[in-house]
């Protein structure tokens, strides 16, 4: 961003502390605005990355054909709607049809949707098509369970309360063993993983 740009940033910053009943010039809050911007430029960083490109960088020919799971990758999240943070975990699965992708790319996929204005069930979509458009396998199954702050610090104040969506592609979606093993796979205890 040019010089320009971040002073119009930091003081709609200040104007917001203003607006809320701060004082900006407060000696805690004089270098609030500077770091509000850097948060915001790491935060929103997602929308600088191609997640095409992430998996296309990692992508090797296998002879594997049995279900490729990485389960609990926790993600931060900002709704759309309120600017309030969404946490959680999401359950990504793929069949390989030729090809894996290296493990550590998958959470950066998911990084990549998360660090943009979101809502849930776009996020879950998003990183399905992603896998799906790149690595063409056989199916991908996507899983999303998180906690809204918008629903937790504001309106209905229902503190700790899940929300569950999931995005089916290909052999997920149309042969029911497969996504029984699945939803199975990501239901079994935390202690079973290793």
């Amino acid at each position: 961003m040019s010089e320009n740009e971040n002073k119009t940033f930091e003081d709609a910053v200040k104007t917001m502390m203003l607006h809320v009943g701060e004082d900006p010039t407060r000696e805690g809050l004089l270098e609030t605005p500077k770091r509000v911007r850097k948060a915001y430029e790491f935060i929103y960083g997602g929308y600088k990355e191609d997640p095409k490109e992430i998996l296309s960088k990692a992508l090797f020919t296998t002879s594997n054909d049995e279900m490729v799971l990485i389960k609990d990758i926790e993600f931060y999240s900002t709704c759309e709607h309120h600017l309030l943070p969404i946490i959680g975990r999401v359950h990504v699965a793929y069949i390989p049809n030729g090809k894996v992708v290296g493990l550590s790319k998958i959470p950066r996929v998911v990084n990549v949707f998360a660090r943009r204005m979101q809502i849930q069930e776009q996020l879950t979509e998003q990183i399905a098509d992603a896998i799906m458009d790149t690595i063409a396998p056989k199916g991908v199954a996507v899983v999303i369970q998180a906690r809204h702050m918008c629903m937790e610090m504001r309106g209905v104040e229902k503190i700790n309360s899940t929300t569950t969506s999931s995005a089916l592609r290909g052999l997920f979606k149309k042969d029911e063993k497969t996504r029984a093993e699945f939803f199975s796979l990501i239901n079994s205890p935390a202690g079973s993983r290793y």
